[in-house]
């Protein structure tokens, strides 16, 4: 073959594969063109809030329905559907049972889930470790606050006068941090329960029903910013990973702990402020459409909106991914069983 039908032949072959090339490209579907992302157009997505209205939780979740139809291929609706009680149990158990299981589900469900579920607290009719973790808002040390009128300004005077604490239900997440207080540092908080929302037990404790209860810092400077700058609440302790920047002389219960042992079982109950506001959807969700939304829930708790409109009614967004959470989660569930049979004994479970 000579030169010239050489070069020939080599055009040929080259315009052939450029050929094949742009007809591979002009016909590979777009990641808005696949079957996952085409199955959510004109559909509705239900987010499930496991607390009543007016809450942080509740809150945020509509805000989420706002901003995350954005990210999801075909912008289906998304609506918020509370779904409180039983110490947000409830939810929960639905989430992993009765949720639909394709996609058009998803929740935010209580931290306090997956160290309930280790507590074998009751009712519980789930694994934490088989959902399908979307990420969290981010970490959130949970406090013991006490309304101004207790005459009580720190933990130590709450070991030595009875403090009536508000809740939802027995071993819901907001008491597990009081029951185990009580039993550890000796402190006499006398709990009730019985109240159906968190904003319930606000609202109980501003009438003077209750004089206590644990709470989300977040949640407080969200909610009752007031409670704060009017000095209407004192904080006696907090839980978490570490000391909240916003209160740099709150002990946490970790430092508060006698002994190693104390430690870890405070450490472990300090899982649930960990996760903050977790997002979840059901086991045995596709895998495509898994992707997907875990992918629009990360890109909503950067976007620039959504940002704009959590500071406004001052919570802090610290996003986790979806591993994070999962691995947060693991860790709850697969704690020593022998710390976990002392929480049980601290909070009053007996062992089944």
């Amino acid at each position: 073959m000579n030169v010239q039908k050489t070069g020939i032949f080599v055009s040929a072959m080259l315009a052939q594969l450029i050929c094949c090339a742009f007809m591979f490209f002009a016909v590979r579907p777009t990641a808005a063109e696949t079957p996952a992302a085409q199955f959510y157009k004109g559909k509705t997505i239900t987010l499930i809030t496991s607390t009543g209205v007016g809450g942080t939780y509740d809150v945020i979740a509509r805000l989420v329905a706002r901003y995350m139809p954005h990210y999801i291929p075909g912008h289906p609706t998304m609506i918020v559907q509370n779904m409180p009680g039983g110490g947000n149990v409830l939810a929960t158990n639905y989430m992993f049972n009765i949720a639909p299981k394709d996609g058009t589900a998803i929740a935010t469900i209580h931290s306090a889930m997956p160290l309930q579920q280790v507590l074998d607290a009751g009712g519980i009719r789930y694994d934490s470790d088989r959902f399908n973790w979307l990420g969290s808002t981010g970490p959130q040390n949970e406090v013991i606050i006490v309304w101004h009128t207790a005459g009580i300004r720190t933990i130590e005077q709450a070991t030595k006068k009875q403090i009536i604490l508000g809740g939802t239900g027995a071993g819901a997440g907001i008491v597990i941090l009081p029951m185990v207080v009580n039993d550890l540092l000796g402190t006499k908080f006398k709990i009730v329960t019985g109240y159906r929302t968190s904003e319930d037990v606000n609202l109980g404790m501003e009438r003077g029903e209750v004089q206590a209860r644990a709470f989300s810092i977040d949640s407080i400077i969200s909610q009752h910013p007031d409670w704060f700058t009017e000095h209407k609440v004192a904080v006696l302790c907090q839980s978490g990973a570490k000391r909240d920047r916003r209160l740099p002389n709150v002990p946490l219960v970790t430092e508060l702990a006698k002994n190693d042992e104390q430690r870890q079982i405070f450490k472990l109950i300090s899982s649930a402020p960990a996760l903050g506001q977790p997002y979840v959807a059901p086991p045995g969700l596709p895998a495509d459409r898994l992707a997907i939304l875990r992918d629009a829930f990360a890109a909503t708790l950067k976007d620039k909106g959504f940002l704009a409109d959590a500071a406004k009614i001052r919570f802090t967004i610290d996003p986790l991914t979806a591993d994070a959470v999962a691995q947060i989660v693991h860790e709850t569930t697969r704690a020593p069983p022998d710390i976990v049979a002392k929480a049980k004994a601290a909070i009053g479970i007996a062992e089944r």
